[in-house]
């Protein structure tokens, strides 16, 4: 791990944005993937209302 200390939120935008530049594109795509499956959440309730779902026909008046 690297800490660094920036003067500014532009310095450490800057700063960010060359170190996912030094990255290779399979190292940003592994970092996208970690934080997408963090986001989708691995509890039940999650898991559970993505297959939630009814296809019902209607009747014709």
């Amino acid at each position: 791990m690297v800490i660094r200390q920036c003067s500014s939120h532009a310095h450490a935008d800057a700063a960010d944005r060359q170190y996912y530049k030094s990255l290779s594109p399979q190292q940003r795509l592994d970092i996208l993937l970690e934080l997408v499956d963090t986001q989708r959440g691995n509890d039940e309730s999650s898991q559970r209302l993505a297959r939630v779902y009814q296809i019902t026909k209607r009747r014709r008046s």
